[in-house]
């Protein structure tokens, strides 16, 4: 037990190491990127400024330190987000970390509840219809799993607007709470408040991710219930649901594992159509303004986190693999 424990911390180190590595180059080309980026922000304040000489504009990116090459300048970023300066954002007049901490709550809660109601749905669907294969049943759900796979993302989350905000009127459409009652609701009316606004951003963002989940499950489940070892399993007279959890299922969820740890660090890092189509004041719309606004620093900010996310879903996948199979170790 103990050399599995040493095995184990010694992969993570080495993991931990890689992702250390990794971000750097990322966020050095991230940067690169936004910096040969057109419409410089010092060029678009010149431009606004008729008295704005070529002197004026050249003397001001000397101030910034932005006529120096582009290495110098992500080391400078580096050293300073290294203390916790991660610059200042110039279309919020703010820090960044004041403007992205509340962002990022709100895609943590969004992409959450997403995963758990995606996980809660797709995979007893998928291993129900894998059971249940060639029956009316798994064609009805098999269509409707293209279905929900093939329908544009900002295409569903206006006709979830249309139904349940417009019509019905049942919940809002867009938005993260209702700030004139902020100061007026308790804890637990604050919380169905917030709930309230998250209903439909996370339906929409479940059905997509429910649709593929529901096939891969599937797919993954009819392959291992034909191995051979799931055949012994039966023939030692072990009971069906044990065969299917035991044996079947466990084994199946190894690849499954895989699509929901990048699918997930997409869900925190992207959902950026969902967030724009319902306003939702998350961190993928966040970094959709800051691109299109050149607010260089809460972009670069969020680029890193994005490259944070995939990285530490795709070490807890690897982790995941050998407490579902034995076989797979860290050596």
């Amino acid at each position: 037990m103990s050399q599995v424990v040493s095995l184990m911390t010694a992969y993570i180190f080495r993991r931990l190491i890689q992702t250390l590595i990794l971000t750097l180059a990322l966020s050095f080309v991230s940067f690169a990127l936004l910096a040969l980026m057109p419409g410089d922000p010092v060029d678009i304040a010149c431009q606004a400024n008729p008295h704005c000489t070529p002197e004026n504009l050249a003397q001001m990116k000397k101030n910034l330190g932005l006529d120096q090459p582009i290495p110098v300048r992500y080391g400078k970023w580096l050293k300073e987000a290294l203390h916790g300066d991660l610059g200042y954002s110039r279309t919020y007049r703010l820090p960044v970390t004041e403007i992205l901490a509340p962002r990022l709550m709100n895609t943590f809660y969004l992409s959450g509840l997403s995963l758990v109601l995606s996980i809660t749905i797709a995979i007893p669907l998928g291993v129900f219809t894998s059971l249940r294969q060639n029956t009316k049943f798994d064609y009805t759900l098999n269509m409707l799993a293209f279905a929900g796979i093939s329908v544009p993302s900002f295409w569903l989350g206006l006709m979830l607007i249309i139904i349940f905000a417009v019509h019905l009127q049942w919940l809002p459409a867009s938005g993260t709470e209702t700030i004139a009652l902020d100061g007026d609701l308790s804890g637990l009316s604050h919380a169905w408040d917030r709930l309230r606004y998250l209903i439909l951003p996370v339906t929409a963002l479940s059905l997509l991710t429910v649709a593929s989940w529901v096939r891969f499950t599937r797919a993954k489940m009819i392959e291992t219930m034909r191995h051979d070892y799931v055949r012994t399993a039966r023939a030692k007279g072990l009971p069906e649901h044990q065969v299917i959890l035991r044996h079947g299922l466990r084994n199946a969820l190894i690849p499954v594992i895989t699509v929901i740890a990048l699918d997930f660090s997409g869900l925190f890092s992207g959902a950026v159509i969902t967030e724009t189509v319902f306003a939702y004041q998350g961190a993928g719309k966040l970094m959709f303004d800051a691109i299109f606004a050149n607010d260089y620093h809460v972009a670069m900010c969020s680029f890193v986190i994005t490259a944070l996310a995939v990285m530490v879903m795709n070490l807890v996948a690897d982790i995941l693999y050998a407490y579902l199979d034995p076989r797979i170790t860290y050596s």
